[in-house]
């Protein structure tokens, strides 16, 4: 299986990868097998998967947060460069906050920590600005021309994506892993997070039949069986 897997790799990394606008990988395939050559944010759903070759990640990442999808308020369903790009426009150009909290682990996955933290740490931002309840997409205009996050007219509020989003911007923050070797929940977080993040305190966390307690103090997590 690790050797089909990483023939799919190849596979998709020839098949899929373009060397435009400083490299990315194309939103889909025609027909004919040509790029449909959109920068979109499926790229940070692609190290999530884990299907991108370390000698891409760098390139994935400056996609992922230069100014063609990085709002400021999060990643851009689209970039500001591609033709369909509508910061109103559902699927093209929108932030969705669940979509941002896929591409905070991707980023994790591969221990790109400050990027994912910054995702993270905007997202709870914006959710300030919504009362704390996340809709399930808001505008992907400029952080630096709208002093908040701009509500998209029809965006529903609560959803459950939207409201699965703080938890997985949680475990991506304390860098919570399942230990499947060793039956434990552990951490790979960073061993200093960021002054923002605070102190946090989690019990009762379920992994392996067992609770579990989880601590962010100081700027490092913890964890211990309950």
């Amino acid at each position: 299986m690790e050797r089909e897997a990483g023939e799919l790799q190849s596979r998709f990394d020839d098949a899929f990868w373009v060397d435009d606008r400083g490299g990315f990988y194309a939103l889909a395939l025609d027909r004919d097998k040509k790029h449909v050559d959109s920068l979109c944010s499926n790229i940070g759903h692609l190290l999530w998967s884990g299907i991108v070759p370390e000698h891409r990640v760098e390139q994935v990442v400056d996609a992922l947060m230069g100014d063609g999808l990085w709002s400021g308020w999060g990643v851009r369903t689209m970039s500001t460069g591609d033709a369909g790009y509508n910061p109103l426009s559902y699927h093209n150009g929108t932030v969705w906050p669940h979509d941002n909290s896929i591409v905070a682990l991707g980023l994790a996955r591969y221990e790109r920590w400050p990027e994912a933290q910054r995702i993270i740490q905007r997202m709870i931002t914006a959710s300030a600005r919504f009362g704390y309840q996340l809709p399930e997409v808001f505008a992907g205009m400029r952080r630096s021309e709208t002093p908040f996050p701009v509500a998209y007219p029809t965006a529903a509020r609560p959803q459950a994506w939207a409201a699965g989003t703080p938890v997985l911007l949680l475990q991506v923050l304390l860098g919570l892993q399942a230990n499947r070797e060793r039956h434990a929940l552990a951490t790979h977080a960073p061993d200093a997070l960021p002054s923002w993040a605070g102190n946090i305190r989690l019990s009762g966390v379920r992994a392996f039949e067992g609770a579990w307690d989880v601590r962010l103090e100081d700027g490092r997590v913890r964890v211990e069986e309950g």
